[in-house]
C-alpha cells in the first residue's frame, strides 16, 4: 500500500474516525504509523481519549500484533520555524520572529503558505529515515481538510514551485509534489450513502484527477444492516394487520394491536432508506473507484469503536 494515505470527507461523515481505524489497521504485525492532524481540531486527542497533543510525535496506541501508532498535530507556526532553521539556519533569529509576530502573519496573510508548511511536514515524515537505513513510520496517515478543500490544499505545493522558479522553496515544493504525485500517495474520501456526501465524493474525485493527484479508495462509513426491503413492507402492511398483533401477542409484548402502525412506519422507513442507499451505490460504482465499507457503531466511536474499525478494514485488505 502507498505510504501515505490521505483521509478526506466532507463534513459530518466521519473522516477523523476512518483516519483513526486506518492508522491502526495500517500498524498491526508490528509496523508503525503515524496519524498526523492538519486542521488543529484535537479530534485525534478526543477519539483515543488523550490529552491535546503537542507538536511532537508520540505514541498513542499499540496495535494487534505489537504494531504502534503515533499521533502529531502539525502547527504551521511551528513548521514554518523548522522551515527557517532547516533552509537559512536562522536559529534564535527565527524564534525572534515568532515574538514579533511575523510568523502568525505569514501563516495567516497567506493560506497557501500555510498548506505547503503542513503538507511538507508530513511529507517529510514519509521520507525520513533511521539510522540503519529503513523507514522511521511504515505509513503515515493524513486527517486532511475537507474534500471541497482537499485538491487545493494538496497541489499548493504545485503552484509554489512555478512561482519560486530557484532556491530552496522551489526545491522544498518539487520534493512534496513528487510524494503527493507519486504512488507513494493514496487520497481516500469517507462517504455517507446520502445524496450530498456522495455527491460531493463524486466532485472530489474529478478535482483530483484533474490535478492528476492519487486517488485511493471510497470509504463508505456508517453502514446500517438491511433489515428488511420494500417487498417485505407491502407484504406485511397489507391484510397482515391482525397477524402481526396475534405474533406480538404470543411473544408477550403488551399493547400489541397498538404497535402495529408504529412498527409498520419504522418498517416502511427502513425500506425508504434501503431504497436510496442503494441508488448511491449506483452513482459511487459510476465513479469506477474501489470502496472499503465500515458499519455504523451504535454506542459511538470510542477506541473500542476504533478497534472494532480497525479490524473491518484488515478484512478488507488494508495492510496485507
Amino acid at each position: 500500500m502507498s505510504r501515505l494515505q490521505v483521509v478526506s470527507g466532507k463534513g459530518g461523515t466521519g473522516k477523523t474516525t476512518v483516519a483513526a481505524a486506518l492508522a491502526l489497521a495500517l500498524a498491526t504485525e508490528g509496523k508503525r504509523t503515524l496519524l498526523v492532524e492538519v486542521e488543529g481540531r484535537q479530534g485525534i486527542a478526543q477519539l483515543f481519549e488523550t490529552e491535546a497533543l503537542p507538536y511532537e510525535e508520540r505514541k498513542i496506541a499499540v496495535a494487534p500484533g505489537g504494531g504502534e501508532v503515533y499521533a502529531l498535530a502539525i502547527d504551521a507556526e511551528r513548521a514554518l520555524l523548522d522551515y527557517l532553521q532547516m533552509f537559512y539556519k536562522l536559529g534564535t533569529a527565527g524564534r525572534a520572529l515568532k515574538k514579533l509576530g511575523a510568523i502568525d502573519f505569514a501563516t495567516t496573510i497567506a493560506p497557501g503558505v500555510r498548506d505547503v508548511l503542513l503538507t511538507g511536514k508530513a511529507c517529510e515524515a514519509v521520507r525520513r529515515r533511521e539510522k540503519h537505513g529503513g523507514h522511521t513510520y511504515h505509513h503515515v496517515v493524513m486527517d486532511a481538510p475537507p474534500t471541497g478543500r482537499i485538491t487545493r490544499f494538496l497541489n499548493v505545493n504545485d503552484e509554489v514551485a512555478g512561482l519560486a522558479r530557484i532556491g530552496p522553496i522551489h526545491n522544498q515544493a518539487q520534493a512534496v509534489m513528487r510524494v503527493l504525485k507519486s504512488p507513494e500517495t493514496a487520497v481516500h474520501l469517507v462517504t455517507l450513502l446520502e445524496e450530498m456526501p456522495v455527491q460531493e465524493t463524486a466532485d472530489g474525485i474529478a478535482e483530483l484527477r484533474a490535478a492528476e493527484l492519487p486517488v485511493g479508495r471510497v470509504v463508505v462509513n456508517m453502514v446500517r444492516p438491511h433489515v428488511l426491503d420494500e417487498a417485505a413492507v407491502r407484504a406485511a402492511s397489507g391484510d397482515h394487520r391482525d397477524a402481526i398483533a396475534r405474533t406480538l401477542a404470543s411473544v408477550g409484548v403488551a399493547g400489541g394491536t397498538t404497535l402495529v402502525e408504529p412498527l409498520l412506519d419504522q418498517a416502511s422507513e427502513h425500506a425508504r432508506r434501503v431504497e436510496l442507499e442503494r441508488a448511491q451505490r449506483a452513482v459511487l460504482d459510476d465513479i469506477g473507484v474501489p470502496s472499503y465499507e465500515l458499519p455504523f457503531l451504535g454506542d459511538g466511536a470510542d477506541i473500542a469503536g476504533l478497534y472494532r474499525l480497525a479490524k473491518e478494514l484488515r478484512k478488507q485488505g488494508v495492510g496485507a
